[in-house]
């Protein structure tokens, strides 16, 4: 009996443009994720979730004893980790001294000695380097297209530009003396955002002007002496291996011609390799800039549009582990560029005037973190000679009035 079902069909010979995007398509790059300790070990990293809400504190505390209900409502702007201030504050018992206030036992704080020293070298040295400080947020508004940043994106990173966050509001500060300018956008005003409407320029806009280069070009000129050849400098941690499909891939994405985050990208299509290599040479730069070289990645989220990225650019971090390596710490991520920690004195990234200062600040939350355990431990607390003098006189300030 000859048998009903009708024998299979010969498959089609592909067109020749369909076989050749096939073999050109998208690489799918998944990669686990390697810890790498080495980047733990640094303490301006460790602490890069507290840094910033402590500096702010030291900045709105004062050496005289301060109520707590002075700044006990400023939790949501200041992203503290704790859900109050006060027992953010005391955390960090080498920063900010607790005492009893006059009436009604509340809590009062004042900064140690230590964190007041810090404070006064923090304003000097952007004073002494203003120029240098401020020129990266110039070259953070030359990689926008537009040449200008929305003022709450601008005022977002300043703390990781190393300029103080209120670089907008005090006058004493002219702006106008560093080449910025503040642009009203529209007559609508927002009661909750005072700088809804607003945006931060340039007060010669760029125009007729070269440029300049960015940091792997001026590797790429130290090391060969032209620029037409931009490769980015790879840093594998310990034990992680790729795929050789992955291997292959990434020795091609390095013969890419490399487009500068202050060139014109209009030209490119979003979806090629081209432009993914641009945003990762966008995302070097800016990180470069910072004062840490690192930054908490939902921070990074904001620049999306201004700086022309695609919508999943932060799928970049997780496909280029030899440049970026994502810090996880207390349920946030941080991106770190890997040159900066890795590459030692073959580097073209310019350390920051401020990293020092932060570095200090990172080096009394350590030292938090031992008066703790030796108070628990009921051991003695070695305390600096100045701040074992305030400690004696505690007693004495608790009834201080505020100045």
């Amino acid at each position: 009996m000859r048998s009903l079902a009708r024998p299979p069909r010969p498959p089609k010979p592909l067109p020749l443009l369909f076989a050749f995007v096939q073999a050109m398509g998208y690489v799918e790059v998944k990669m686990r994720w390697k810890k790498d300790a080495s980047f733990d070990a640094v303490p301006v990293l460790a602490h890069a979730r507290d840094l910033r809400p402590l500096a702010s504190l030291a900045r709105l505390l004062s050496p005289s004893p301060t109520p707590v209900s002075a700044v006990s409502k400023l939790r949501r702007s200041l992203e503290t980790s704790d859900r109050r201030v006060a027992s953010f504050l005391r955390r960090f018992p080498a920063a900010f001294v607790e005492s009893v206030g006059p009436e009604h036992n509340h809590p009062w704080f004042r900064l140690s000695p230590s964190a007041a020293r810090l404070q006064r070298e923090e304003r000097d040295v952007f004073a002494a380097r203003r120029p240098d400080i401020t020129s990266r947020l110039r070259r953070l508004l030359l990689m926008s297209p537009a040449r200008r940043l929305p003022l709450s994106v601008a005022h977002g990173m300043l703390w990781h530009l190393g300029i103080p966050e209120d670089y907008f509001k005090r006058p004493d500060f002219d702006i106008g003396q560093d080449g910025f300018r503040i642009l009203t956008t529209g007559d609508v005003v927002c009661p909750e955002d005072e700088n809804h409407g607003r945006e931060l320029g340039l007060m010669d806009d760029a125009k007729d002007q070269e440029m300049p280069l960015s940091v792997l070009q001026m590797g790429a000129m130290r090391r060969s002496g032209s620029a037409e050849e931009v490769p980015f400098p790879l840093f594998p941690s310990k034990g992680l291996r790729l795929k050789r499909k992955i291997g292959d891939w990434m020795e091609g994405f390095q013969k890419l011609p490399y487009i500068s985050p202050y060139e014109d990208f209009s030209n490119i299509h979003r979806g090629s390799d081209v432009s993914e290599k641009r945003a990762v040479g966008v995302l070097h730069e800016l990180l470069s800039l910072f004062v840490t070289c690192s930054a908490e990645r939902r921070r990074l989220l904001c620049l999306r549009t201004h700086l022309g990225l695609s919508q999943k650019f932060h799928r970049v971090f997780e496909r280029h582990p030899h440049i970026f390596y994502l810090l996880l710490k207390e349920k946030s991520c941080f991106v770190v560029l890997k040159e900066a920690y890795m590459a030692g004195g073959h580097t073209s990234i310019e350390e920051h005037p401020m990293l020092e200062v932060r570095s200090k600040y990172a080096r009394l939350m350590e030292e938090s973190r031992e008066i703790i355990r030796r108070r628990r431990s009921g051991k003695p607390v070695q305390l600096d000679p100045e701040d074992q003098e305030s400690e004696d006189s505690k007693g004495v300030n608790s009834a201080a009035t505020p100045s």
